[in-house]
């Protein structure tokens, strides 16, 4: 388990935290398909937090993504980096994100993120700041639509609709289950929409929610607990 410090010269105030966004997200690349869905690897992260303490605890899990076979995993805790503000949440998560995915010591493939890309009010959500910091293709796949509107897909597994801030196409919802809710998709960084989707898809065989995030998910709230000592669980991101 790798612990990491607050980086030096982090923003620490709304105003510097929109000012690096706005500079990151001028990096974003759209125009990409990105990795073949269903090949090579594919790596969930996601997070848990004990907000009384200041803490969280970051978890990345590589897959294979034909087999669904563990490849690799690695976990990180650190101190919460940033204040809760709706819309940037992203400062509060990546240095303990770039941290495991780090302590990985391969290629992580595709990153997927238990949350959103371009589905987020300014259009740069945890998907897209991790994809340019990184490199990586990334893909944000959330549990709700935010702020967003669509129409319900069809009941068959597959399904999507246009997840739609206005009229522009944010993202979509994807059925990955019959007659289950569908889940929301968007861009991160150097993959497109449909790719998203079919990653999606390809690492939903049995759950409403991508095995990379189920494995990412348990293995950070594991992280945490044994961090916190005896008694204390952390909350889920």
């Amino acid at each position: 388990m790798t612990t990491v410090p607050i980086p030096a010269g982090w923003p620490a105030t709304e105003e510097e935290a929109l000012a690096v966004q706005d500079e990151l997200r001028g990096r974003l690349i759209l125009d990409e398909p990105g990795p073949p869905p269903g090949r090579g690897p594919v790596t969930g992260v996601d997070v848990a937090y004990d907000d009384e303490r200041g803490v969280v605890a970051a978890a990345a899990v590589v897959l294979d993504a034909a087999t669904l076979a563990v490849l690799a995993e690695a976990t990180a805790i650190g101190e919460v980096s940033f204040p809760y503000v709706p819309g940037l949440l992203a400062f509060r998560e990546i240095p303990t994100v770039l941290a495991a995915l780090d302590a990985l010591g391969r290629d992580p493939g595709v990153v997927v993120c238990d949350g959103y890309g371009l589905a987020h009010p300014r259009r740069f959500g945890l998907a897209g700041h991790l994809g340019v910091l990184t490199g990586l293709p990334t893909i944000g796949v959330a549990k709700n639509p935010f702020t967003f509107t669509y129409e319900e897909p069809g009941a068959e597994r597959g399904s999507t609709s246009p997840l739609l801030a206005g009229a522009d196409e944010v993202g979509r919802a994807l059925r990955t289950q019959a007659g289950v809710k569908p889940v929301f998709v968007s861009v991160g960084h150097r993959v497109d929409l449909a790719s998203a989707c079919a990653h999606t898809l390809a690492l939903t065989p049995e759950y409403r929610i991508p095995e990379s995030t189920r494995r990412a998910d348990a293995l950070c709230r594991q992280a945490l607990k044994e961090a916190l000592g005896p008694g204390r669980a952390g909350t889920p991101h």
